[in-house]
């Protein structure tokens, strides 16, 4: 039985690599870690994530590692991985797409799949939800799914940036600077 909307929470969706992972960067990309040695948080991952959950949202990790699929790194490796996350950051979910672009399969990003998964498991508000991300997919798929975007701009010099996003930032923390500012400025249109 689908939820009720007065029974909806609003959540952010993060991506991983490059918005709460340190990725690793060669020729003007990011690529996810490959090994546990090289995965690292952001500094300000954990402050920032807690100030979204005192605000009320879900978070949800919402990653492609296609890595997986070309058998570059182990599956059980990438589980691991995310028992950190859940051990250092407040996050409620984590979805994951372990396919290539030329599988096509309804997950992976821009497609909004994995959002859409979320939110009939966990009651998610997509319309006062927020994806995170820093590349041009993750804003597609949150666009797909009826949310709000922030782009978490890094510079990549080999890929186009995202133009089609609600705000921009430059870190995690800024993008939940700017999603709490927004929440404020709805609460006050509505008073």
């Amino acid at each position: 039985m689908a939820a009720q909307k007065r029974d909806l929470r609003p959540a952010v969706f993060l991506d991983r690599d490059g918005v709460v992972v340190v990725p690793e960067f060669r020729d003007g990309r990011s690529f996810a870690p490959r090994t546990l040695e090289a995965f690292r948080l952001y500094p300000d991952a954990r402050e920032a994530l807690v100030r979204l959950r005192d605000a009320g949202y879900l978070l949800v990790i919402v990653t492609n590692q296609p890595d997986i699929g070309a058998g570059l790194v182990a599956l059980d490796t990438v589980e691991r991985m995310h028992d950190i996350l859940r051990t250092e950051l407040p996050v409620d979910r984590i979805e994951l797409c372990p396919h290539s672009q030329s599988e096509a399969c309804a997950c992976r990003k821009p497609k909004p799949g994995m959002l859409l998964s979320a939110a009939e498991a966990c009651a998610i508000d997509l319309p006062n939800s927020f994806m995170v991300g820093d590349r041009a997919s993750d804003v597609e798929a949150g666009l797909a799914a009826g949310c709000r975007t922030v782009f978490i701009d890094l510079d990549y010099t080999s890929e186009l940036k995202s133009t089609r996003s609600d705000a921009v930032a430059r870190s995690v923390s800024g993008a939940a600077d700017m999603i709490l500012e927004m929440k404020r400025t709805a609460e006050k249109g509505l008073t």
